[in-house]
């Protein structure tokens, strides 16, 4: 039953207030998201940073798994499947390109068809089957060794069978394929719980990305860290199934938060990608068009004021049709055109950026190597497991991250005037620097740990330990981690915030595919110079024995690779013109 209350327009009673409450709570309503019962998500009710410790928590268990198998994936491949360590390093990288390319299918499969949520839970069921399969292939008895000796670390070393190799790969694969659907659409999730348009949530949705790195870093930390030391010493059986059962307590969690989630609306209108698609496809048949006709005149008088109208004008042509019975419906509108634009101002930033996607897949492959050979001892019972050095990647992040939120950030604002402090093109490229130096310290490490080799008698003993510590590589971990802190987290941030709403995924993933792609090319590049200087008696650079190798050249060539990128990311970041200057850019 409805009661009705009737107000004198002219009474002053105090209990004429309560006429403002649906105003307020019109409010309180935020007109482009959903509760999880499709209803107009309150804002009081749903999101920030409730959501964001849910979806933060996935991540870092999701990270654990990653990192769990990515950290000592090379000391797998050589020691227990006997691959070279060239051949090894090439894999690990393939692999490792796969799996940071598949979040763009991902994205599109998320952003075009599933939504986030309903990606996230089906890809995190693949991630946990990859990982099942993963454990099964570890414990597998092997045909060139007894059964009993799989279960013995020291006799297990170079026991693999034909099988064990295949569902091994295929499990690899699938992990890769889990990670492709989960990565993107997990980020994008959780920057999506924050209101770009409320003041107190853009800021708060800034700090997610360093709050979501510092989970992400975490995660990593007990995956390199805690996983790699049961796969060295207790089984690569149980080393691979920790992760599982993990990801399967992830999955829980993120269900578990889903009464408090947002759900960006979807828009009824085209799919975002066959109309950005169809304004390239217009711009391409109108090329030769001289006798034009603009099918929106009020539109297109907008196109001149607008940033970055000036720059790609030859997809203007997609606004203009031959004939004008002919232009409804087959021209684009202007703000489909600046949306084209802007997706293809990305591309030199992307493109530049690859570079660091190549030094990144080092430390997963080379550093690990080069920690392998060292004096890896503390006290006379324990041994550092070579891949748990990677740890000092998110150590650094997390000191790193509060420490430019709390303190950098608030003091850059006073000065710039800016909401982040510097922008996020200058963040980038000054982690791109300090990848430069990571790589140079590197080079001279490398160097004097030949020379210590040769001053022992150990060029031709590539299993005996140089008598160096392993804390000499901790620099160049911890200057990753600082490049880290700031290109990734940048890179993120970035390409979330200059693609279409409904692109977000998609976003994220383009950072994604920045470390996918710069995997490929190392890759090929520790393919080319493996192939270019290892002819004829001359052991290669990236020979089995790196005491007779110069893994020491190939980081100098990397240090002259990234700075080349480095002066162009700074020659086209200076023309960037943002798409949203409304907040932190």
């Amino acid at each position: 039953m409805v009661n009705t209350i009737v107000i004198d327009s002219n009474s002053t009673d105090l209990f004429c207030t309560p006429l403002v409450l649906p105003q307020e709570e019109d409010h309180d309503m935020l007109s482009d998201a959903l509760d999880y019962r499709h209803r107009p998500a309150v804002r009081s009710n749903t999101g920030r940073w409730r959501s964001a410790a849910f979806i933060i928590g996935v991540e870092m268990a999701e990270r654990i798994a990653f990192y769990g198998i990515q950290a000592n994936l090379i000391n797998f491949l050589t020691e227990e499947l006997r691959q070279s360590t060239a051949t090894a390093a090439a894999n690990v990288n393939a692999w490792a390109g796969v799996a940071t390319l598949l979040p763009v299918l991902g994205a599109v499969i998320a952003d075009s068809f599933l939504g986030k949520y309903r990606t996230v839970i089906a890809a995190s069921l693949l991630y946990i089957l990859g990982l099942g399969l993963l454990t099964l292939s570890a414990m597998l008895p092997s045909e060139d060794c007894p059964t009993h000796a799989r279960h013995l670390k020291s006799a297990s070393s170079g026991c693999s069978s034909h099988l064990q190799t295949v569902i091994f790969f295929g499990a690899l694969y699938l992990v890769a394929l889990g990670q492709g659907g989960h990565k993107p659409c997990v980020q994008a999730f959780g920057a999506d719980q924050f209101d770009g348009d409320d003041p107190s949530e853009s800021r708060a949705k800034s700090s997610f990305f360093n709050w979501w790195n510092i989970g992400l870093s975490l995660g990593a930390l007990i995956g390199i860290g805690v996983l790699s030391y049961v796969q060295d010493n207790l089984s690569w059986g149980l080393g691979f199934g920790i992760p599982c059962i993990i990801l399967v307590i992830a999955l829980l969690i993120f269900v578990l938060g889903t009464s408090t989630y947002r759900f960006i609306k979807k828009s009824d209108d085209q799919s975002p990608f066959l109309r950005i698609g169809r304004v390239f496809v217009l711009a391409a048949r109108n090329r030769h068009s001289k006798c034009l006709v603009v099918e929106n005149n009020v539109e297109a008088e907008l196109i001149n004021p607008r940033h970055g109208s000036e720059q790609f004008r030859f997809l203007d042509k997609a606004l203009l049709a031959h004939d004008v019975s002919k232009a409804d419906g087959a021209v684009s509108s202007a703000s489909e055109v600046e949306e084209a634009k802007a997706l293809l101002r990305l591309v030199p930033i992307w493109a530049t950026s690859l570079i660091f996607g190549i030094v990144y897949a080092q430390i997963s492959t080379f550093f690990t190597k080069q920690g392998v050979t060292l004096d890896r001892s503390i006290g006379s019972n324990f041994t550092i497991p070579a891949a748990a050095l990677q740890s000092f990647v998110g150590i650094f992040i997390i000191i790193i991250l509060p420490i430019y939120d709390f303190l950098l950030v608030p003091a850059a604002r006073n000065i710039t005037g800016k909401q982040a402090g510097i922008s996020v093109l200058q963040r980038i490229g000054t982690g791109l620097f300090i990848s430069i130096v990571c790589m140079v310290i590197a080079a001279i490490v490398e160097k004097r740990r030949i020379e210590i080799a040769l001053q022992h008698g150990l060029i031709d003993l590539p299993k005996s330990t140089v008598p160096m510590s392993i804390w000499w590589l901790v620099p160049q971990y911890a200057l990753f981690g600082a490049a880290d802190a700031l290109t990734i987290v940048g890179l993120q941030e970035f390409f979330y915030s200059q693609v279409p709403v409904e692109l977000r995924s998609v976003g994220v993933s383009l950072y994604l595919s920045v470390l996918g792609v710069g995997s490929f090319l190392s890759s090929f590049l520790v393919s080319l110079i493996d192939k270019l200087t290892g002819g004829g008696s001359h052991s290669s650079w990236l020979s089995n024995n790196l005491n007779r190798g110069h893994l020491d050249y190939f980081y100098w060539v990397l240090a002259g690779l990234s700075s080349v990128g480095l002066l162009l990311f700074i020659w086209f970041s200076r023309s960037y013109i943002y798409a949203n200057n409304k907040v932190h850019m």
